[in-house]
């Protein structure tokens, strides 16, 4: 092995170790994917949302942050594309997807009972990355006892 390579292999697992607070990572058994993400953890920024957006970088998205679980559901009032929803219990884990919802939508989607943050990112995307309920999510949120994939 060159110095080269062995300097990328010793540095990979520190890298990958890494948690960033724009940041989220995701993976299941199609893979690992990230986002860069805005937080979302006050009433007022929850509730903003990523209303009158007219476009989300592929590789971006919001995390809905709640201080406890609880129940949580979405609607898209004055929200201008379409999105995937993705909801997490407190350890990590994706526990539903609400794939593409329809801008202006009024109707709720519900997310359960024991919701701790929300992912939105681009309609489309958890379908065609994999994500789906037991999906894995590794940011500082998470950090605590019983996280399924600690920074």
């Amino acid at each position: 092995m060159s110095w080269c390579a062995a300097a990328v292999f010793w540095a990979a697992p520190a890298l990958a170790a890494d948690c960033a607070p724009d940041r989220v990572d995701l993976r299941g058994a199609w893979g690992q994917t990230a986002f860069h993400v805005e937080i979302a953890d006050s009433e007022a920024e929850r509730a903003q949302g990523l209303m009158f957006r007219e476009d989300l970088p592929r590789g971006a998205g919001m995390l809905f942050v709640y201080g406890q679980p609880q129940p949580a559901a979405f609607w898209m009032k004055n929200t201008l594309i379409p999105l995937d929803i993705i909801f997490l219990d407190q350890q990590g884990r994706v526990t539903s997807v609400h794939s593409n919802a329809v801008p202006g939508d009024l109707t709720p989607i519900p997310g359960g009972d024991q919701v701790f943050a929300v992912l939105e990112i681009n309609g489309g995307l958890a379908r065609r990355y994999g994500i789906s309920a037991g999906t894995e999510m590794r940011h500082e949120i998470f950090s605590g006892s019983g996280a399924v994939w600690p920074c």
